[in-house]
């Protein structure tokens, strides 16, 4: 490490275990003992006598619409009861579900979809070509506002020749479509007739489960699907998703049975839970990046050396130890090394010593005052503590801001222009659910995706950027797309419009009885193939 000598090493100790004590200080009673009967784990086993199975997880749903769904959890319930033309296996490799088949014209403009057969929706109403037509044209719809059709603005038309070929027309080749199909699930037609608000609250899809309720804040319910197209699924009753941000709460949950799957699990917990008997603790290297969105529009952030200098005041190693126990590893790049078309980029090491430099430069010696946006969760906020932590070092005072899910995305959308943004920093997660590089860079890299049509809350806009990400869509050979988004993530990471922190392990706990729930690297949860063994 620069920049440091004796005393600020001892120093950096003790803001390290002020940080754990601040993230784990609170959640010690919870953790041992039995929710709800006061006894403590040793004193039962816990068994699965049912098939309705319980998952705990960090947030609120925020909408049940699958084309307007931008946070995981809502993938992860949109998922459990929609279903696409094509979808993804456990590696995020695409593949086809609703589709019997596909073929690309070889100049990458048509793709034709040969449909699966006697499939109906939750509602009785058949599943063919038109039914995919209209969901197409819902997406597409710019009066609909809908967060996907950023996804499907290159498709020039979608035509039903019969009932069970569906033919895509883009404008221009396009080699992440494929992906952005498996993000495009399908909604009944008799349901797409309704508002918008109400198909967020009420979902009709094809899947292995048929909506029940939604209790904001408490649960999400959904029921077997008896009539499922796939033989054997699902092989479950029901599955309840309840959201529980404090990790306290969560680990507790699954230590009683209460909760039969829990995601994310607290990292400070694996080392406890690994070797029970009754717990399993799953890991996977992931494609959710960590970091800080810098608003570039607005003072001090409007200034690279700003940028640059809280980038070199952020011990990143340390905050893998300290905020997710060392299960992950830095940010060294725009996105994960998981992700389609990554290049490593290097500096950016820590340096106290720079950072007052780069401040000094930028006329703030003295450093300056500002808020940093994030969710109520545990682990959030023991991120967001670090960072302020660290940053004060170096002179920059934050204040933590933490919103419930559903608050803070309303907080940050309403804007509808830069300079109505109030956000200066937001520290969050991004994981590409379409599993492209380009889910991975536009929607918050591109000039076009300013909030409320994307996830770009840094405001960052830079005309190469925005030209090579086009070029890379056009791309139909993967060598030459490799090669734009080298020098895209190259750019970027020297503009520092976030501060880059990490990339997460998917760290997941379930009760031994349960099998087929499954992390995906992106973070949702899939529940298609769960089971309960007796």
């Amino acid at each position: 490490m620069k920049g440091k000598g004796k005393v600020g090493s001892m120093l950096m100790l003790l803001l390290i275990m002020a940080v754990v004590a601040a993230g784990c200080g609170g959640n010690t009673g919870k953790n041992n003992a039995d929710a709800g009967t006061g006894k403590s784990e040793g004193t039962k086993t816990v068994s699965k006598n049912n098939k309705d199975i319980v998952i705990a997880v960090n947030a609120n749903f925020i909408t049940l619409d699958p084309h307007n769904a931008g946070d995981t959890n809502s993938i992860s319930g949109a998922r459990a009861m929609y279903e696409g033309l094509m979808g993804f296996d456990e590696n995020m490799n695409v593949v086809p579900v609703l589709a019997a088949s596909h073929k690309i014209s070889e100049d990458g403009l048509v793709y034709t979809f040969a449909l699966k057969e006697n499939i109906k929706f939750h509602d009785g109403t058949d599943f063919n070509a038109e039914a995919v037509k209209l969901n197409l044209d819902r997406i597409r719809d710019e009066k609909n506002n809908l967060r996907l059709r950023k996804s499907f603005a290159k498709v020039a038309n979608v035509a039903a020749p019969d009932a069970k070929t569906v033919v895509v027309t883009l404008t221009e080749p396009y080699n992440a479509f494929l992906n952005k199909m498996a993000m495009a699930l399908m909604i009944s037609p008799k349901t797409l007739k309704e508002p918008g608000d109400v198909i967020a609250k009420n979902p009709v899809g094809t899947g292995a489960f048929k909506f029940k309720e939604w209790v904001q804040g408490d649960r999400l319910v959904v029921v077997k699907n008896a009539d499922y197209w796939q033989k054997d699924l699902p092989k479950v009753d029901s599955v309840t998703f309840k959201p529980v941000p404090e990790n306290g709460s969560r680990i507790a949950m699954l230590k009683t049975g209460e909760a039969d799957f829990i995601y994310p699990m607290p990292t400070e917990q694996v080392t406890e839970v690994q070797n029970q008997k009754d717990i399993v603790v799953d890991k996977i290297d992931s494609t959710i990046v960590r970091y800080v969105t810098l608003n570039t529009m607005k003072k001090p952030f409007d200034d690279l050396k700003v940028r640059q200098a809280i980038n070199y005041a952020i011990n990143k190693e340390a905050y893998t130890k300290v905020v997710k126990s060392g299960f992950g590893s830095k940010l060294d790049s725009t996105m994960s090394s998981k992700t389609q078309h990554y290049s490593k980029q290097t500096g950016y090491d820590y340096d106290v010593e720079k950072a007052k430099k780069l401040l000094a430069e930028a006329g703030y010696a003295d450093g300056f005052a500002a808020e940093i946006w994030g969710e109520n969760d545990s682990e959030t906020m023991k991120g967001m503590q670090f960072i302020q932590q660290q940053l004060a070092l170096v002179g920059i005072k934050l204040e933590v801001k933490s919103m419930e899910a559903g608050t803070l995305s309303q907080q940050i959308n309403s804007a509808k222009t830069p300079q109505e943004a109030k956000v200066q920093m937001w520290y969050v997660s991004w994981s590409p659910s379409s599993g492209d590089a380009d889910g991975a860079t536009r929607g918050l890299f591109s000039s076009e995706m300013f909030p409320p049509a994307g996830s770009n809350t840094a405001y960052y806009k830079n005309e190469n950027v925005d030209k090579w990400i086009a070029d890379a869509n056009k791309a139909t050979d993967p060598a030459k797309a490799k090669t734009i988004y080298a020098d895209i993530q190259k750019t970027i990471w020297n503009d520092a419009p976030w501060a880059f922190m990490g990339v997460d392990q998917v760290i997941s706990g379930k009760r031994v009885y349960i099998d087929g729930v499954k992390t995906l690297p992106d973070g949702s949860i899939s529940v298609r193939n769960a089971e309960v063994k007796q």
